[in-house]
């Protein structure tokens, strides 16, 4: 089979994030959980290839990202799509610049682009500026987030201490005149001995400029949001795709691992409507407590009844409080363990319908789960889909959202399973 668009994303919420937007677009998409060792589930005008690089070291990085873009290129990927957050977020050693620089030199090209834009979820780039909704980018939380955290929110600056390659800046001035005074823009910067060019963007409507000036272009580096412009350069229209999915029957639960603003607001959120949760302990599985058999017998005691949510979301304070007892990875490994063991344990209980919020919680549920790859159905809020996909511990299809942290609305969790 040949595809048009060959991605790799950098975690496994932001390649549902993508494909849920290139199916909104017109692509037959579908994800797969790291370099595909098994024929791909239908027809796709898009593969995307779900990594869980973001916090590796940046060596790793480049070797994952280059193993799926080989893979990608054997299928006949005419275009190469590099996914990070929308919040850029990144380590100063990277891994947005090593990975962008090692597809550049694997794929021959000299230049590419570089925007997290992704306007639905209020993230807009501004002479060059991350903006989270109405805030620059390090005051709306992200420079507390504890692998990632965000300081500096402009993306010229970001990018260039992690790459040698010249960075420049296509600003809004450009944009609003559209696709060929874009076009006009990437010769001029070529021609200065630019690489990488961020580019700016405020709305929808500027990312379907930038659109048509991408076509052809060996590789695209950017968020989730550059990629309602693309399928049209291939004759795909919105009603291209058919993003219906129904969903499998079954017992509905919730799994939230993110410590961001918008989780913490969904959790409460679900709390507040007399749902049941529970509150996971990182102290308590530090000390060697049974957290995961604890958690799964009282979701057995409950989930008949309705959606249940295990959780362990928490405000920065108590975030850093467990990070100092137990060092940050070491608290981050050990929860994420923790909550993927009891994800499939609930699997195996019978639930079908699970929510995972969490970029690197989902990574640890998707591969506990053993799912292979899902195919992309409708969506739940911007940036976040239903998808189906077979897990051995199901002995068949589940359905499946996995949220990014900072995404969805805080009735979330509640209207998802409506």
């Amino acid at each position: 089979m040949s595809i048009k668009l060959g991605c790799i994303a950098d975690d496994f919420t932001g390649a549902t994030d993508l494909a849920n937007n290139l199916v909104r677009a017109g692509m037959r998409a579908v994800q797969t959980i790291g370099v595909p060792g098994e024929p791909l589930r239908g027809e796709a005008d898009a593969v995307v290839v779900a990594l869980k690089t973001r916090t590796l070291p940046a060596a790793e990085a480049v070797a994952q990202s280059l193993a799926a873009l080989d893979w990608l290129l054997a299928q006949g990927a005419e275009q190469i799509y590099f996914k990070y957050c929308s919040t850029f977020d990144s380590t100063p050693e990277g891994n947005i610049g090593p990975v962008a620089d090692a597809l550049m030199a694997r794929l021959g090209t000299d230049f590419t682009i570089a925007t997290p834009a992704f306007p639905d979820n209020k993230r807009t780039v501004f002479k060059g500026y991350l903006f989270a909704g109405d805030v620059l980018l390090n005051e709306s939380g992200m420079q507390h987030h504890p692998l990632t955290p965000m300081t500096d929110p402009n993306l010229v600056r970001v990018l260039s201490a992690q790459t040698s390659r010249r960075v420049g800046l296509i600003d809004y001035s450009v944009v609003a005149r559209g696709s060929e005074a874009i076009r006009a823009r990437i010769r001029e910067l070529r021609a200065q001995g630019v690489e990488i060019a961020i580019v700016d963007a405020v709305s929808n409507a500027d990312l379907l400029a930038l659109g048509p000036a991408l076509a052809g272009m060996p590789l695209v580096t950017a968020g989730s949001g550059v990629a309602i412009g693309l399928p049209g350069n291939w004759g795909l229209t919105a009603a291209s795709a058919d993003a219906r999915q129904p969903r499998a029957p079954g017992l509905q639960a919730v799994v939230a691992g993110s410590c961001s603003a918008a989780t913490n607001g969904q959790v409460a959120a679900f709390m507040e409507s007399g749902r049941p949760a529970l509150a996971l302990d990182p102290l308590r599985v530090a000390a060697g407590h049974d957290v995961v058999g604890e958690a799964l017998a009282w979701a057995d005691a409950r989930m008949h009844d309705g959606p249940v949510l295990i959780y362990s979301t928490a405000q920065p304070e108590q975030v850093r409080q467990a990070q100092s007892e137990l060092g940050a990875a070491r608290a981050g490994a050990m929860i994420e363990d923790a909550i993927a063991r009891i994800a499939a344990g609930l699997v195996e209980r019978g639930v079908r319908q699970l929510i995972v919020a969490g970029g690197e919680t989902s990574g640890a549920v998707v591969q506990a789960l053993g799912l292979q790859q899902v195919v992309i159905g409708e969506q739940i809020d911007p940036g976040v889909p239903w998808c189906s996909g077979h897990a051995p511990a199901a002995q068949g299809d589940i359905s499946i959202a996995l949220k990014s942290g900072n995404f969805g609305t805080r009735d979330f969790f509640i209207k998802a399973f409506g």
